[in-house]
């Protein structure tokens, strides 16, 4: 279970977790599972439960069919029964998002897909290959950044790079990263794919402008209660005040110094 976890399966959806979570933090997730779905099998475990917040799910039982592929979900309306028809409208309102289509009877075409945020900027992998060859050949030695020019949002995932800082620096650094760089982006600017679609945007960490009067005593306000009307959550009942500082102190040295 390790090694699939961790790499993955083939020829199926599930996909390896080695670039998302800790060789430690796998072992758990095994661990959870084995106990709770396979040993114990204990109920809080199972998806449709009251627990799990649906205290009535019988009352999608028309639905139930075509979650579970009894009837294709593309079967012609007037192939079923008013009762079956009434089951199809309930799955694609309410079941489709987590159980996708179920069974289908014909395919249908592939997907034509299409880039959205990449590439951008007439960027092309031919040209890019041939650009890092020549600089190659050239005796270059730098980075070339094909990145950067091929999504505006790639270059705001990379967190920077802190040499010589505290135990509670490097705390903060690993709270902001897993947790607050989703929104906030990994280098601060709120630049990121999610940030620059919420509104209002995240606040840019890295702004003077954003920045310049923020006091620790704020920031650590803001932290824990949030900032209503915006998609800035509260954290109170996720990270402790300690933990809380250590990110504070993290955004001070990677990103715009905090007065206070």
């Amino acid at each position: 279970m390790i090694e699939t976890v961790t790499n993955g399966r083939s020829g199926t959806a599930m996909q390896g977790f080695a670039n998302t979570i800790s060789e430690e933090d796998i072992e758990l997730v095994v661990d959870f599972v084995r106990r709770e779905f396979m040993q114990n099998k204990a109920t809080n475990t199972r998806y449709h439960t009251v627990e799990n917040g649906w205290p009535n799910h019988e009352q999608y039982a028309p639905a139930f069919p075509f979650a579970l592929g009894a009837i294709a979900i593309d079967t012609l309306d007037h192939e079923l029964s008013p009762a079956e028809q009434i089951g199809k409208r309930i799955f694609m309102q309410s079941c489709i998002t987590c159980h996708d289509r179920a069974r289908v009877n014909e395919e249908g075409a592939i997907w034509d897909t299409r880039a959205v945020s990449f590439p951008r900027n007439q960027y092309s992998h031919k040209k890019e290959a041939r650009k890092k060859e020549a600089h190659s050949r050239s005796g270059g030695t730098e980075n070339i950044d094909s990145e950067s020019g091929a999504s505006p949002y790639a270059r705001h995932d990379r967190a920077p790079v802190l040499e010589r800082v505290t135990a509670q620096i490097r705390e903060g650094e690993q709270l902001f990263q897993a947790n607050c760089a989703f929104c906030h982006a990994a280098d601060g600017t709120g630049k990121n794919w999610i940030g620059s679609f919420l509104e209002p945007h995240p606040r840019n960490l890295t702004d003077s402008a954003n920045m310049g009067s923020m006091t620790r005593d704020r920031l650590r306000k803001v932290i824990r209660e949030g900032l209503p009307g915006t998609t800035m959550p509260a954290w109170k009942s996720v990270f402790n005040l300690k933990q809380i500082d250590s990110i504070i102190d993290y955004i001070d040295k990677a990103f715009h110094p905090i007065d206070g």
